[in-house]
Protein backbone atom coordinates (compact mmCIF):
# COMPACT_ATOMS: atom_id res chain seq x y z
CA UNK A 1 0.00 0.00 0.00
CA UNK A 2 1.17 3.55 -0.71
CA UNK A 3 2.92 5.15 2.25
CA UNK A 4 0.91 8.34 1.77
CA UNK A 5 -1.93 9.35 -0.57
CA UNK A 6 -2.73 13.00 -1.22
CA UNK A 7 -5.65 14.06 -3.40
CA UNK A 8 -5.17 17.52 -4.88
CA UNK A 9 -7.96 19.57 -6.37
CA UNK A 10 -7.11 21.90 -9.24
CA UNK A 11 -9.26 24.74 -10.56
CA UNK A 12 -6.81 26.40 -12.93
CA UNK A 13 -5.29 28.60 -10.24
CA UNK A 14 -1.63 28.30 -9.17
CA UNK A 15 -1.14 25.36 -6.84
CA UNK A 16 -0.96 26.11 -3.12
CA UNK A 17 2.21 25.54 -1.14
CA UNK A 18 0.68 22.38 0.37
CA UNK A 19 -0.16 21.03 -3.08
CA UNK A 20 3.31 21.79 -4.49
CA UNK A 21 4.96 20.15 -1.50
CA UNK A 22 2.90 16.97 -1.87
CA UNK A 23 3.58 16.81 -5.62
CA UNK A 24 7.30 17.37 -5.15
CA UNK A 25 7.51 14.30 -2.91
CA UNK A 26 5.36 12.06 -5.10
CA UNK A 27 6.67 8.85 -6.61
CA UNK A 28 3.34 8.16 -8.35
CA UNK A 29 0.97 10.77 -9.83
CA UNK A 30 -2.47 9.96 -11.24
CA UNK A 31 -4.61 12.46 -13.10
CA UNK A 32 -6.08 13.57 -16.42
CA UNK A 33 -3.78 14.57 -19.25
CA UNK A 34 -3.82 18.28 -18.39
CA UNK A 35 -2.97 17.44 -14.77
CA UNK A 36 0.03 15.30 -15.72
CA UNK A 37 1.34 18.15 -17.87
CA UNK A 38 1.65 20.48 -14.88
CA UNK A 39 5.28 21.54 -14.38
CA UNK A 40 5.11 20.63 -10.68
CA UNK A 41 4.76 16.90 -11.48
CA UNK A 42 8.19 15.30 -10.77
CA UNK A 43 9.80 13.98 -13.99
CA UNK A 44 10.80 10.71 -12.30
CA UNK A 45 7.37 9.95 -10.85
CA UNK A 46 5.29 7.11 -12.27
CA UNK A 47 2.32 8.58 -14.13
CA UNK A 48 -1.17 7.13 -14.45
CA UNK A 49 -3.66 8.73 -16.81
CA UNK A 50 -6.90 8.84 -14.86
CA UNK A 51 -9.66 7.05 -16.77
CA UNK A 52 -11.18 4.48 -14.46
CA UNK A 53 -10.88 5.74 -10.88
CA UNK A 54 -11.26 2.19 -9.59
CA UNK A 55 -8.32 1.01 -11.71
CA UNK A 56 -6.22 3.94 -10.52
CA UNK A 57 -7.17 3.13 -6.91
CA UNK A 58 -5.85 -0.41 -7.35
CA UNK A 59 -2.60 0.92 -8.81
CA UNK A 60 -2.24 3.35 -5.91
CA UNK A 61 -2.94 0.60 -3.39
CA UNK A 62 -0.21 -1.59 -4.90
CA UNK A 63 2.33 1.26 -5.07
CA UNK A 64 5.17 1.42 -2.56
CA UNK A 65 5.89 5.08 -2.10
CA UNK A 66 4.08 8.44 -1.99
CA UNK A 67 1.08 8.83 -4.27
CA UNK A 68 -0.75 11.94 -5.47
CA UNK A 69 -4.08 11.94 -7.29
CA UNK A 70 -4.98 15.13 -9.18
CA UNK A 71 -8.61 16.01 -9.92
CA UNK A 72 -10.55 19.05 -11.07
CA UNK A 73 -12.23 21.25 -8.49
CA UNK A 74 -13.07 19.83 -5.09
CA UNK A 75 -12.29 16.09 -5.26
CA UNK A 76 -14.47 15.43 -2.21
CA UNK A 77 -17.61 16.78 -3.92
CA UNK A 78 -18.89 14.17 -6.40
CA UNK A 79 -15.22 13.35 -6.94
CA UNK A 80 -12.52 10.70 -6.62
CA UNK A 81 -12.26 10.78 -2.82
CA UNK A 82 -15.33 8.57 -2.39
CA UNK A 83 -13.84 5.80 -4.56
CA UNK A 84 -10.37 6.05 -3.03
CA UNK A 85 -11.83 5.70 0.46
CA UNK A 86 -13.90 2.65 -0.43
CA UNK A 87 -13.28 -0.28 2.01
CA UNK A 88 -11.86 -2.56 -0.68
CA UNK A 89 -8.84 -0.28 -1.13
CA UNK A 90 -8.18 0.62 2.50
CA UNK A 91 -6.65 3.98 1.59
CA UNK A 92 -6.40 6.85 4.03
CA UNK A 93 -6.19 10.05 2.04
CA UNK A 94 -5.30 13.66 2.70
CA UNK A 95 -7.26 16.14 0.61
CA UNK A 96 -6.03 19.51 -0.66
CA UNK A 97 -9.23 20.97 -2.17
CA UNK A 98 -9.80 23.67 -4.75
CA UNK A 99 -12.92 25.60 -5.69
CA UNK A 100 -15.53 23.10 -6.89
CA UNK A 101 -16.63 23.33 -10.49
CA UNK A 102 -20.19 24.03 -9.31
CA UNK A 103 -19.08 26.96 -7.15
CA UNK A 104 -16.94 28.23 -10.03
CA UNK A 105 -19.88 28.00 -12.47
CA UNK A 106 -22.18 30.02 -10.23
CA UNK A 107 -19.39 32.53 -9.67
CA UNK A 108 -19.01 32.98 -13.42
CA UNK A 109 -22.78 33.48 -13.64
CA UNK A 110 -22.74 35.92 -10.69
CA UNK A 111 -25.48 34.05 -8.83
CA UNK A 112 -25.93 32.53 -5.37
CA UNK A 113 -26.31 28.78 -5.28
CA UNK A 114 -27.41 27.91 -1.75
CA UNK A 115 -30.92 27.45 -3.21
CA UNK A 116 -29.77 25.19 -6.05
CA UNK A 117 -30.07 21.45 -6.52
CA UNK A 118 -26.88 19.70 -7.70
CA UNK A 119 -27.09 16.52 -9.79
CA UNK A 120 -24.69 14.34 -11.74
CA UNK A 121 -25.76 13.28 -15.23
CA UNK A 122 -24.42 10.07 -16.76
CA UNK A 123 -26.11 8.11 -19.52
CA UNK A 124 -27.89 5.98 -16.92
CA UNK A 125 -28.92 8.92 -14.70
CA UNK A 126 -29.67 11.48 -17.42
CA UNK A 127 -33.43 11.00 -17.28
CA UNK A 128 -33.54 11.53 -13.51
CA UNK A 129 -31.33 14.62 -13.81
CA UNK A 130 -33.78 16.02 -16.37
CA UNK A 131 -36.67 15.35 -13.99
CA UNK A 132 -34.91 17.38 -11.30
CA UNK A 133 -34.55 20.21 -13.84
CA UNK A 134 -38.29 19.96 -14.51
CA UNK A 135 -39.14 20.14 -10.82
CA UNK A 136 -36.77 22.80 -9.48
CA UNK A 137 -36.10 26.40 -10.41
CA UNK A 138 -32.28 26.24 -10.20
CA UNK A 139 -30.22 23.12 -10.85
CA UNK A 140 -26.51 22.61 -11.44
CA UNK A 141 -25.82 19.59 -13.62
CA UNK A 142 -22.37 17.99 -13.67
CA UNK A 143 -22.40 16.48 -17.14
CA UNK A 144 -20.53 13.67 -18.88
CA UNK A 145 -20.07 12.53 -22.50
CA UNK A 146 -23.46 11.51 -23.87
CA UNK A 147 -25.24 13.30 -21.02
CA UNK A 148 -24.44 16.92 -21.71
CA UNK A 149 -26.24 20.19 -22.49
CA UNK A 150 -27.61 19.00 -25.85
CA UNK A 151 -29.13 15.87 -24.35
CA UNK A 152 -30.59 17.85 -21.43
CA UNK A 153 -32.18 20.30 -23.87
CA UNK A 154 -33.68 17.55 -26.02
CA UNK A 155 -35.27 15.79 -23.06
CA UNK A 156 -36.65 19.08 -21.73
CA UNK A 157 -38.68 19.58 -24.90
CA UNK A 158 -41.73 21.69 -24.14
CA UNK A 159 -40.30 22.99 -20.85
CA UNK A 160 -38.77 26.47 -21.05
CA UNK A 161 -35.49 26.79 -19.18
CA UNK A 162 -32.43 29.03 -19.38
CA UNK A 163 -29.07 27.26 -19.63
CA UNK A 164 -25.79 28.74 -18.39
CA UNK A 165 -23.18 26.41 -19.87
CA UNK A 166 -19.66 26.60 -18.44
CA UNK A 167 -17.10 24.68 -20.50
CA UNK A 168 -13.58 23.72 -19.43
CA UNK A 169 -13.60 25.92 -16.34
CA UNK A 170 -10.18 26.99 -15.16
CA UNK A 171 -8.42 26.41 -18.49
CA UNK A 172 -7.40 28.74 -21.29
CA UNK A 173 -10.33 27.36 -23.32
CA UNK A 174 -12.94 28.31 -20.70
CA UNK A 175 -16.22 29.51 -22.23
CA UNK A 176 -19.54 30.54 -20.66
CA UNK A 177 -22.69 30.57 -22.84
CA UNK A 178 -26.29 31.52 -22.01
CA UNK A 179 -29.03 29.93 -24.14
CA UNK A 180 -32.63 28.80 -23.82
CA UNK A 181 -33.23 25.06 -23.64
CA UNK A 182 -34.65 24.88 -27.17
CA UNK A 183 -31.35 26.16 -28.62
CA UNK A 184 -28.72 24.07 -26.81
CA UNK A 185 -29.24 20.96 -28.94
CA UNK A 186 -28.03 22.90 -31.99
CA UNK A 187 -24.49 23.20 -30.62
CA UNK A 188 -21.58 20.90 -29.85
CA UNK A 189 -20.25 21.34 -26.34
CA UNK A 190 -16.79 20.62 -24.96
CA UNK A 191 -16.31 18.41 -21.91
CA UNK A 192 -16.02 18.83 -19.04
CA UNK A 193 -18.78 21.30 -18.42
CA UNK A 194 -21.24 22.39 -15.76
CA UNK A 195 -24.75 23.43 -16.79
CA UNK A 196 -26.89 25.71 -14.64
CA UNK A 197 -30.55 25.17 -15.55
CA UNK A 198 -32.95 27.87 -14.40
CA UNK A 199 -36.64 28.65 -14.78
CA UNK A 200 -40.06 28.64 -13.22
CA UNK A 201 -41.31 30.28 -10.02
CA UNK A 202 -38.66 31.33 -7.52
CA UNK A 203 -39.29 31.60 -3.79
CA UNK A 204 -36.71 33.47 -1.78
CA UNK A 205 -36.24 34.99 1.63
CA UNK A 206 -34.37 38.06 2.76
CA UNK A 207 -31.93 36.09 4.90
CA UNK A 208 -31.12 33.59 2.14
CA UNK A 209 -32.79 30.63 3.80
CA UNK A 210 -31.37 28.13 6.28
CA UNK A 211 -30.75 24.94 4.25
CA UNK A 212 -29.17 24.27 0.86
CA UNK A 213 -31.53 23.42 -1.99
CA UNK A 214 -35.30 23.58 -1.66
CA UNK A 215 -36.56 24.61 1.77
CA UNK A 216 -38.51 21.57 3.06
CA UNK A 217 -40.53 23.90 5.28
CA UNK A 218 -41.91 25.98 2.42
CA UNK A 219 -45.69 25.95 2.20
CA UNK A 220 -48.20 24.63 4.73
CA UNK A 221 -47.31 21.70 6.95
CA UNK A 222 -48.76 18.32 6.04
CA UNK A 223 -49.94 16.37 3.01
CA UNK A 224 -53.40 15.63 1.62
CA UNK A 225 -54.42 19.09 2.74
CA UNK A 226 -58.08 19.99 3.31
CA UNK A 227 -60.16 20.89 0.28
CA UNK A 228 -60.51 24.53 1.32
CA UNK A 229 -56.73 24.87 0.92
CA UNK A 230 -57.31 24.38 -2.80
CA UNK A 231 -60.34 26.62 -3.02
CA UNK A 232 -62.91 23.91 -2.29
CA UNK A 233 -65.11 22.13 -4.84
CA UNK A 234 -62.75 19.17 -5.27
CA UNK A 235 -63.75 16.27 -7.50
CA UNK A 236 -64.90 12.89 -6.21
CA UNK A 237 -61.41 11.46 -6.71
CA UNK A 238 -59.70 14.24 -4.77
CA UNK A 239 -60.87 13.68 -1.21
CA UNK A 240 -58.26 14.02 1.52
CA UNK A 241 -58.32 10.34 2.49
CA UNK A 242 -58.04 9.18 -1.12
CA UNK A 243 -55.21 11.63 -1.91
CA UNK A 244 -53.32 10.56 1.21
CA UNK A 245 -53.60 6.90 0.22
CA UNK A 246 -52.59 7.62 -3.38
CA UNK A 247 -49.50 9.55 -2.30
CA UNK A 248 -48.57 6.75 0.09
CA UNK A 249 -48.90 4.09 -2.63
CA UNK A 250 -46.94 6.04 -5.27
CA UNK A 251 -44.26 7.55 -3.03
CA UNK A 252 -43.18 10.32 -5.47
CA UNK A 253 -39.65 11.55 -4.86
CA UNK A 254 -36.86 13.68 -6.28
CA UNK A 255 -35.82 12.43 -9.73
CA UNK A 256 -39.22 10.89 -10.49
CA UNK A 257 -41.61 11.96 -13.22
CA UNK A 258 -45.26 11.74 -12.12
CA UNK A 259 -48.21 11.74 -14.47
CA UNK A 260 -51.44 13.03 -12.91
CA UNK A 261 -54.19 12.15 -15.39
CA UNK A 262 -57.44 13.96 -14.66
CA UNK A 263 -55.78 16.58 -12.48
CA UNK A 264 -59.01 18.38 -11.54
CA UNK A 265 -58.14 21.13 -9.05
CA UNK A 266 -54.42 20.30 -9.12
CA UNK A 267 -54.40 19.16 -5.49
CA UNK A 268 -52.63 15.83 -6.13
CA UNK A 269 -50.25 17.27 -8.74
CA UNK A 270 -49.19 20.02 -6.35
CA UNK A 271 -48.64 17.64 -3.46
CA UNK A 272 -46.56 15.30 -5.63
CA UNK A 273 -44.47 18.29 -6.71
CA UNK A 274 -44.00 19.29 -3.07
CA UNK A 275 -42.39 15.86 -2.59
CA UNK A 276 -39.69 16.98 -5.04
CA UNK A 277 -40.93 15.04 -8.08
CA UNK A 278 -41.43 16.43 -11.57
CA UNK A 279 -45.12 16.40 -12.48
CA UNK A 280 -47.06 16.47 -15.73
CA UNK A 281 -50.74 17.16 -15.09
CA UNK A 282 -53.20 16.09 -17.79
CA UNK A 283 -56.84 17.09 -18.11
CA UNK A 284 -59.32 17.38 -20.97
CA UNK A 285 -61.04 20.35 -19.30
CA UNK A 286 -59.30 23.68 -20.00
CA UNK A 287 -60.72 25.13 -16.77
CA UNK A 288 -59.20 22.26 -14.79
CA UNK A 289 -55.83 22.92 -16.43
CA UNK A 290 -56.08 26.58 -15.42
CA UNK A 291 -56.99 25.63 -11.83
CA UNK A 292 -54.05 23.24 -11.65
CA UNK A 293 -51.66 25.92 -12.90
CA UNK A 294 -53.02 28.44 -10.39
CA UNK A 295 -52.72 25.94 -7.54
CA UNK A 296 -49.13 25.07 -8.44
CA UNK A 297 -48.17 28.74 -8.61
CA UNK A 298 -49.79 29.46 -5.27
CA UNK A 299 -47.67 26.75 -3.66
CA UNK A 300 -44.50 27.76 -5.52
CA UNK A 301 -44.00 24.42 -7.31
CA UNK A 302 -43.49 23.61 -10.96
CA UNK A 303 -46.07 21.52 -12.78
CA UNK A 304 -46.22 21.03 -16.55
CA UNK A 305 -49.80 21.22 -17.82
CA UNK A 306 -51.04 19.18 -20.79
CA UNK A 307 -54.53 19.90 -22.11
CA UNK A 308 -56.02 16.93 -23.93
CA UNK A 309 -57.98 13.72 -23.68
CA UNK A 310 -56.32 10.53 -22.45
CA UNK A 311 -55.22 8.06 -23.61
CA UNK A 312 -54.37 9.73 -26.96
CA UNK A 313 -52.66 12.76 -25.39
CA UNK A 314 -50.30 10.48 -23.46
CA UNK A 315 -48.49 9.19 -26.54
CA UNK A 316 -46.03 12.09 -26.77
CA UNK A 317 -45.33 12.48 -23.05
CA UNK A 318 -41.93 11.43 -21.62
CA UNK A 319 -41.78 8.13 -19.74
CA UNK A 320 -43.27 8.27 -16.21
CA UNK A 321 -42.02 6.62 -13.03
CA UNK A 322 -45.36 6.62 -11.23
CA UNK A 323 -48.86 7.53 -12.41
CA UNK A 324 -52.11 8.59 -10.78
CA UNK A 325 -55.17 8.04 -12.96
CA UNK A 326 -57.84 10.32 -11.60
CA UNK A 327 -60.19 9.90 -14.55
CA UNK A 328 -60.71 7.89 -17.72
CA UNK A 329 -61.36 4.47 -16.28
CA UNK A 330 -60.01 1.12 -17.44
CA UNK A 331 -59.06 2.27 -20.94
CA UNK A 332 -56.72 4.95 -19.61
CA UNK A 333 -55.26 2.65 -16.96
CA UNK A 334 -54.53 0.06 -19.66
CA UNK A 335 -52.79 2.66 -21.85
CA UNK A 336 -50.71 3.78 -18.89
CA UNK A 337 -49.73 0.19 -18.07
CA UNK A 338 -48.45 -0.19 -21.64
CA UNK A 339 -45.82 2.46 -20.78
CA UNK A 340 -44.56 0.32 -17.85
CA UNK A 341 -44.31 2.84 -15.00
CA UNK A 342 -43.13 1.39 -11.72
CA UNK A 343 -46.39 2.12 -9.94
CA UNK A 344 -49.95 3.06 -10.92
CA UNK A 345 -52.74 4.18 -8.63
CA UNK A 346 -56.40 4.83 -9.45
CA UNK A 347 -59.84 4.53 -7.91
CA UNK A 348 -63.23 3.13 -8.85
CA UNK A 349 -66.74 3.85 -7.66
CA UNK A 350 -68.02 0.24 -7.94
CA UNK A 351 -66.66 -3.23 -7.32
CA UNK A 352 -67.28 -4.26 -10.93
CA UNK A 353 -65.20 -1.33 -12.19
CA UNK A 354 -62.46 -2.14 -9.68
CA UNK A 355 -62.34 -5.79 -10.78
CA UNK A 356 -62.08 -4.77 -14.45
CA UNK A 357 -59.13 -2.45 -13.75
CA UNK A 358 -57.49 -4.98 -11.44
CA UNK A 359 -57.63 -7.76 -14.04
CA UNK A 360 -56.11 -5.50 -16.68
CA UNK A 361 -53.25 -4.45 -14.40
CA UNK A 362 -52.58 -8.10 -13.54
CA UNK A 363 -52.45 -9.01 -17.23
CA UNK A 364 -49.88 -6.25 -17.71
CA UNK A 365 -47.63 -7.83 -15.08
CA UNK A 366 -48.53 -5.65 -12.11
CA UNK A 367 -49.06 -6.87 -8.57
CA UNK A 368 -52.47 -5.44 -7.66
CA UNK A 369 -53.81 -4.33 -4.31
CA UNK A 370 -57.32 -3.04 -3.69
CA UNK A 371 -58.84 -1.45 -0.60
CA UNK A 372 -62.30 -0.11 0.08
CA UNK A 373 -61.84 3.33 1.59
CA UNK A 374 -64.67 4.85 3.53
CA UNK A 375 -64.38 8.16 5.30
CA UNK A 376 -66.97 9.95 7.38
CA UNK A 377 -66.46 13.61 8.25
CA UNK A 378 -68.00 14.63 11.56
CA UNK A 379 -69.18 17.99 12.82
CA UNK A 380 -67.36 18.12 16.16
CA UNK A 381 -69.76 20.65 17.60
CA UNK A 382 -72.55 18.09 17.69
CA UNK A 383 -70.56 14.99 16.63
CA UNK A 384 -72.93 14.41 13.78
CA UNK A 385 -72.10 13.15 10.31
CA UNK A 386 -71.40 15.88 7.73
CA UNK A 387 -70.16 13.98 4.70
CA UNK A 388 -69.42 10.40 3.71
CA UNK A 389 -67.27 9.14 0.82
CA UNK A 390 -66.60 5.62 -0.41
CA UNK A 391 -64.14 4.52 -3.10
CA UNK A 392 -62.18 1.47 -4.19
CA UNK A 393 -58.47 2.32 -4.18
CA UNK A 394 -56.44 0.25 -6.66
CA UNK A 395 -52.67 0.23 -6.87
CA UNK A 396 -50.41 -1.71 -9.17
CA UNK A 397 -46.70 -2.30 -8.71
CA UNK A 398 -44.66 -3.67 -11.57
CA UNK A 399 -43.49 -7.12 -10.58
CA UNK A 400 -40.22 -6.89 -12.46
CA UNK A 401 -38.64 -3.66 -13.66
CA UNK A 402 -37.06 -4.31 -17.05
CA UNK A 403 -34.15 -1.91 -16.62
CA UNK A 404 -33.25 1.13 -14.51
CA UNK A 405 -34.24 4.44 -16.06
Amino acid sequence: MADRVTVIGWDGSPLTEAARSALGAATLVAGAGHHLDLPEVPPAAERIRLGSVALAARRVTAHRGTAVVLADGDPAFFGVVRTLRAPEYGLEVEVVPAVSSVAAAFSRAGMPWDDAQVVVAHRRTLRRAVNVCRAHHKVAVLTSPGAGPAELGLLLEGVHRTFVICEELGTERERVSVLTSDKVADHTWRDPNVVIVMGGPVTSSEDGGWIAGRDPGAGPRGWALPGETYGGALGEGETEVLRAAQLARLGPRTGDLVWDIGSGSGAFATEAARCGAAVIAVDRDADACARTMATARRFGVQVQITHGTAPHVLEDLPEPDVVRVGGGGAAVVSAVADRRPERIVTHAATRDAAELIGRDLTEHGYRVECALLQSVELDTRAWTEKERSVAFLLSGQLERRESPR
